[in-house]
């Protein structure tokens, strides 16, 4: 046997293996959730272009959350201008890698035409933000679990607590704030800490 064709057969070998490798690795599950993951919430959801997904389908890079609604005149407006500050204290490669997603207390009134009209008043990144709605049940699920509290008032408004919320890749909430209408510095710490670890 010639060294040439000797090469050529471990070439072929070695292209069959990684094949098979690769095979098998796309077949395997992903790795269990941890137990204090906010992905354990076998929740749907329905986004500003009208697209279905699940909570967990936002797992492998940290991500921004909170809850709003898009009638809200005061404190939801900061919120988001709490979370565009917080974007705008990263760099590109950063930004790149931290989506956010708001979940409306709302479903009712935020249909997703409303969501899509907020997403395009408030010139958010569709790229990189998703404004959300589910069922009134998934909702309530949704807020118990991120530690948000609301209710109904007569009017039709929402009294409710608000925070944006740093999810680590597995769903596991690494911090929060309070703080609204600019960045906080000590939360954007976190998130360039998350950001790195995921990448690592």
């Amino acid at each position: 046997m010639t060294l040439a064709l000797f090469m050529r057969r471990i070439a072929a070998a070695l292209a069959l293996a990684l094949s098979a490798h690769a095979a098998n690795a796309a077949d395997a599950p992903a790795p269990a959730l941890p137990t204090d993951s906010i992905y354990q919430l076998a929740i749907t959801l329905q986004d500003q272009d009208g697209r279905s997904l699940h909570l967990a389908d936002k797992r492998g890079r940290p991500l921004l959350v909170s809850m709003f609604y898009t009638s809200c005149q005061f404190v939801c407006p900061m919120l988001i201008d709490a979370a565009r500050a917080t974007e705008a204290k990263l760099d590109p490669a950063e930004r790149e890698r931290l989506p956010v997603l708001l979940v409306s207390f709302d479903p009712e009134r935020d249909s997703v035409a409303v969501l899509a009209r907020t997403a395009r008043s408030r010139h958010l990144d569709r790229s990189q933000w998703t404004l959300a709605r589910a069922s009134a049940g998934d909702v309530r699920k949704l807020a118990a679990v991120l530690g948000i509290q609301y209710r109904r008032l007569p009017d039709g408004d929402f009294n409710h607590t608000t925070a944006l919320i740093l999810l680590d890749r597995d769903g596991r909430v690494a911090s929060r704030t309070t703080r609204l209408g600019d960045a906080d510095p000590a939360f954007v710490e976190v998130v360039k800490a998350s950001l790195q670890a995921a990448a690592d």
